[in-house]
């Protein structure tokens, strides 16, 4: 996310972009802050948890101040622009995933991050669950009919002015995945117990062209070149809201 960037004519970094995050120091664990239940990742609980922000958006379900807002208000040099990322959760028989994805190197916005399936809003998007839903089935082949959208998140705005919304949904296993290989390098799935344990969450100071900034990743696994999958940036600030919308 977001996607249908062409790499032919790169544009320049936003301010505050963080060029090698991998390299920035830890600086500390949140292993002071508990994990979320597990009886509160169960798809029922989810439901029930998310269904006020659905059904009343103006509600204290919705009203409530996230961790991360994003920086694009102070760094973005482009107009705000609307998108939206659905966050999958598979439902597997050891509990639910994250279905995540990596995007390919030569994006000009996000190259080789891992993201959530999403992109910006088309004009005949209706809303923000259209365009989730939309750019899931164009960026990794998942079927409308096989996505049980579940509630949203607050919106996120990143450094390339992007104002996102998060849709949370539940699906089985995916019938089958169509990767869009120019966007798309690979998917990869990750515990949600893993990703609402603040255990996991490590914070990194970083400093560019003057600003100083702090961002959470949360390493997992091992991609193909053997180096863990590093969830960092605006897909890992918005993992940390849901934690924080699913601990209160």
């Amino acid at each position: 996310m977001p996607s249908s960037d062409a790499p032919s004519t790169p544009a320049a970094p936003p301010r505050g972009v963080i060029r090698e995050p991998r390299l920035a120091p830890v600086v500390g664990l949140d292993s002071h802050l508990p994990a979320v239940p597990p009886e509160r990742l169960t798809p029922d609980a989810l439901r029930a948890r998310f269904a006020p922000t659905l059904r009343a958006p103006g509600s204290d379900a919705v009203a409530w101040t996230p961790e991360f807002t994003g920086d694009g208000q102070r760094f973005a040099e482009r107009p705000m622009r609307e998108a939206a990322v659905l966050v999958p959760l598979v439902r597997r028989p050891e509990g639910l995933t994250v279905l995540l994805t990596k995007r390919t190197d030569h994006l000009n916005d996000h190259a080789g991050q891992v993201s959530f399936p999403g992109g910006r809003t088309d004009p005949e998007d209706a809303d923000a669950v259209a365009t989730a839903l939309r750019e899931a089935h164009e960026e990794v082949g998942l079927a409308a009919d096989e996505i049980e959208v579940i509630g949203v998140l607050p919106t996120y705005t990143t450094v390339t002015a992007y104002e996102v919304t998060p849709v949370v949904a539940l699906l089985d296993p995916p019938r089958a995945l169509a990767l869009d290989a120019f966007e798309v390098a690979e998917v990869f799935e990750v515990p949600l117990a893993f990703l609402m344990d603040p255990s996991n969450h490590r914070r990194h100071a970083a400093e560019f062209q003057g600003l100083k900034r702090q961002f959470i990743s949360m390493p997992w696994g091992a991609d193909a070149s053997g180096e863990p999958y590093f969830v960092w940036g605006a897909t890992a600030a918005m993992l940390r809201n849901l934690y924080a919308f699913l601990a209160r």
